[in-house]
């Protein structure tokens, strides 16, 4: 993960301990978080007050770390926690501005500057439109910058999952739960009995002949039996993935309830089978096992390692009977791809179908530059973004459709290609 951003200085702290405004401060700061949609208590404010007493004001980083320490207890939480400490305590003009944009005379969007960009959670919790028991007052709505504040008229589906508010991660999660995968069916080399089947049983028709004494001869007929392939998931948990871990894992575990056969793995820099954690109903005990399964969230990336480890020691035992697999990964590659174009050769060769899901695709100038989205490109079927509910949906979509011939797969656009 790289190093949170901190302020250049501390604002004025009174010379005796940690008395005066600074109590009631992190107690606001408090506040901002929670609604923000991190768990924080009237304990946990109680307890940073005490750790900031006790560490005192040696340092900016000191101010940061003990915050932290304390506010944050999950990974996903540190993105939210460092916006909102970079604005709450280094830059209160952008706060001001937030709250002058309630008020009637409202200025420019203009002045505030691209840097100061926030998330959607972080800019709804600072917004004055909630009283501090989490009620929201009536008010006119009023359509800002989309930088600070929300529009009605913004569709949920077509959101990115990073720019999403608290409320609509809860909406986004709701609607990944109730998603059903339609996986197409495909013939298996077993046969079932079927009175209108194409093909004659012999082995009953024999049989039944015996039994009606040789009068004459019943033909018996069987059709060939189909199957839901099995669905192999390998999701990359990088620091450049983190933002989008959180909704993946919540559509990973929707689609283990939903049918059999689906095996998840996680890497990042080693790979991690978690598909027993995913089949536990609950959701959060769910997510609570994998990630106390999991050692590298966060972390670099070593996708040729981690392939090569996948071909070694599962793809016998996963990918059977045409299998399909969903390669969830940006393609930005720490070992520089190195074995990567052999591997991804190996593991195209082993399914029926290799989708590649790559959040990147969201930019529409998107180009193939890095060195291991180059290697893998050449060996996926289809490449396809995943970034926001209608891509989850284009994801059911194609499953329940053939499969690409081979020499007609779906790759980059010709305006985007390298």
């Amino acid at each position: 993960m790289a190093e949170e951003t901190l302020p250049p200085q501390l604002p004025d702290v009174p010379d005796d301990g940690i008395g005066g405004r600074m109590a009631e401060n992190i107690m606001h700061f408090g506040r901002v978080l929670r609604r923000a949609g991190l768990p924080i208590g009237p304990g946990q404010v109680l307890e940073a007050i005490r750790a900031v007493s006790a560490v005192g004001f040696g340092s900016r980083g000191d101010f940061y770390w003990t915050l932290h320490s304390v506010l944050v207890n999950r990974r996903d939480q540190r993105e939210v926690f460092d916006q909102a400490f970079h604005i709450f305590w280094r830059n209160p003009d952008i706060l001001e501005k937030m709250m002058q944009l309630m008020l009637p005379d409202i200025g420019s969007s203009q002045d505030i500057p691209d840097a100061e960009e926030i998330s959607r959670r972080v800019s709804e919790a600072l917004s004055p439109g909630q009283n501090d028991s989490g009620e929201v007052q009536e008010q006119e709505e009023i359509e800002f910058d989309a930088t600070l504040t929300w529009s009605a008229g913004e569709t949920l589906a077509t959101k990115d999952f990073e720019k999403m508010s608290s409320d609509e991660i809860k909406e986004a999660l709701a609607a990944i739960k109730r998603m059903r995968l339609p996986i197409l069916q495909v013939p298996t080399r077993r046969y079932r009995p079927h009175p209108t089947g194409s093909r004659v049983d012999m082995r009953r028709t024999l049989r039944a002949a015996l039994r009606s004494g040789g009068g004459y001869i019943p033909l018996m007929k069987r059709e060939r039996r189909y199957r839901h392939p099995p669905l192999v998931i390998v999701c990359d948990i990088s620091g450049s993935m983190e933002r989008y871990s959180r909704m993946l894992l919540h559509f990973m575990h929707a689609v283990t309830n939903d049918r059999d056969r689906v095996f998840t793995f996680l890497f990042g820099t080693r790979l991690t089978n978690i598909t027993r954690y995913l089949r536990y109903k609950d959701v959060d005990a769910a997510l609570e096992k994998v990630g106390e399964a999991v050692e590298d969230w966060s972390g670099g990336t070593r996708i040729g390692a981690c392939i090569h480890d996948f071909n070694q020691n599962w793809s016998r035992r996963v990918l059977t009977q045409g299998a399909v697999m969903l390669l969830i990964s940006d393609g930005l590659d720490r070992d520089e791809a190195t074995g990567l174009h052999d591997e991804m050769d190996r593991l195209h060769k082993s399914c029926r179908r290799l989708i590649w899901l790559n959040p990147l695709l969201r930019y529409e100038g998107f180009e193939p530059k890095s060195v291991g989205i180059r290697a893998m490109l050449p060996h996926v079927d289809e490449f396809r973004t995943i970034h926001n509910l209608d891509s989850l949906r284009d994801l059911t979509r194609i499953l329940s459709e053939p499969a690409p011939r081979q020499g007609e797969s779906v790759m980059l656009p010709k305006d985007t290609a390298a």
